[in-house]
């Protein structure tokens, strides 16, 4: 009686302890005061040295491709850095959960923050916004896009000739592709364009503190109610009025509000990212480059390698494990959460047979740069359109350039879910 009294009260104060851990955080953010109450082991994972992940992370994955990391106060996280275990996680849906309600109760988060859609969702509600949404990524529909794809494009290379001295490709290029598309996509006003980018980006900031994401996703969600109120009086032909047009009131404005901000998050800074950094691996490589420039063929091969060379997602979004569960040995007991390193499995040895470097000629089918399982990204084929598109036209545009400052001069996120170089000067010769 005595011994259950004293773990009872242990766990008493672990939670508490636990909860004044977390409010701290949520308070000051992750900066430099507040950073080191976080474990190495996680900080990692979120970590660069340039285009490659830590060297930590491999050594983690050699070691142990999951394993348990220890928070202060009695609270565990579950990492996953290797392609098979992470595959494993990520494709069973009946094993683990991402429903909002678990990441608000471990995070500290009102429930009422969640931002809806597919990613913080469960079956069979994620189902069935799933089945909604999955006609409009079709390539038969998105082929309407190709055009406009293009036109965007043109339109920024020509924004960037016009342009003098260096050009940053991140703001003048990157940045404004996948934006301008989302607004096509959707069926939103152009003029929003500079909204989209904040909302989009605010999210991953992590030291603005853990709060302030879901800030940015509040505030999203609310513009997005504004446009889906309008579509509901005047359907368009974007995304947003053709799910009006052939489901109605079947789905409801907060979860068609729901759906546009995870277009608006899966879509936009991923993308631009990607882009940024494709673009610098072709800096960086001129034969590539060239090869880019010259030959059609070249350019799909080209997008996967730098899906799974760049990963610029580096984690999936939180699981938990709904019941006592074991993945490749390790038994994950229920509701504690699980962190899959997307970075971090696309260049486990035992998927790329070698250390994970860039390879032109590497068959990169089978990578996660876009997840997998029922919650693999939805827009998965407008982000190659995209990028099967900006890559050749931007060399065969501009085949003379070059970047304008050194490579080791290149500023790159610190500390971010999804990861990107700052900014990237470049002569256009």
């Amino acid at each position: 009686m005595e011994k259950t009294l004293r773990t009872k009260f242990r766990s008493r104060i672990t939670a508490r302890l636990g909860r004044t851990y977390l409010s701290r955080i949520q308070k000051y953010g992750i900066g430099s005061s507040t950073i080191r109450l976080l474990p190495d082991e996680l900080l990692m994972l979120l970590r660069r040295d340039g285009l490659d992940p830590v060297d930590k992370l491999a050594g983690v994955r050699a070691t142990a491709p999951i394993s348990k990391v220890s928070l202060p106060f009695g609270m565990d996280v579950w990492v996953v850095t290797g392609h098979e275990e992470a595959k494993a996680v990520l494709g069973s849906a009946d094993g683990f959960s991402t429903d909002f309600a678990h990441l608000a109760s471990n995070a500290g988060v009102a429930a009422e923050q969640s931002p809806g859609g597919l990613g913080f969702s469960d079956p069979p509600v994620h189902t069935r916004l799933r089945r909604i949404l999955t006609p409009e990524f079709t390539m038969r529909r998105l082929r309407r896009l190709t055009p406009r794809i293009d036109a965007i494009v043109e339109e920024r290379l020509d924004a960037m000739r016009a342009r003098r001295g260096p050009v940053d490709l991140v703001q003048e290029f990157a940045l404004p592709i996948p934006s301008l598309t989302i607004c096509e996509l959707l069926g939103v006003p152009y003029g929003d364009r500079d909204d989209f980018q904040r909302l989009a980006m605010d999210r991953f900031d992590l030291f603005a503190g853990t709060t302030a994401p879901f800030g940015a996703m509040s505030e999203s969600l609310e513009y997005f109610r504004d446009v889906v109120r309008a579509q509901r009086r005047t359907p368009g032909d974007g995304l947003l009025g053709m799910i009006v047009k052939e489901h109605g009131d079947s789905i409801d404005d907060e979860e068609l509000a729901g759906l546009a901000d995870g277009v608006l998050t899966g879509g936009f800074e991923t993308t631009a990212s990607t882009i940024a950094l494709g673009s610098l691996v072709l800096l960086r490589n001129e034969d590539v480059f060239e090869r880019i420039r010259t030959d059609d063929a070249a350019a799909a091969p080209f997008v996967e390698e730098i899906l799974r060379y760049t990963t610029a997602v580096q984690l999936a979004f939180p699981r938990f494990a709904r019941e006592d569960i074991e993945i490749a040995g390790a038994v994950i007991p229920k509701g504690d959460m699980v962190l899959c390193s997307l970075s971090g499995a696309n260049r486990d040895a035992s998927y790329v047979g070698d250390d994970g470097r860039f390879d032109p000629h590497r068959n990169a089918t089978g990578h996660l740069a876009f997840g997998h399982g029922i919650h693999r990204c939805v827009g998965a084929e407008l982000a190659r359109m995209e990028l099967r598109a900006v890559y050749p036209a931007l060399t065969r545009r501009f085949p003379q350039m070059k970047l304008a400052i050194p490579p080791q001069d290149l500023s790159f996120r610190k500390l971010s879910i999804v990861y990107g170089v700052e900014s990237l000067p470049v002569h256009l010769g």
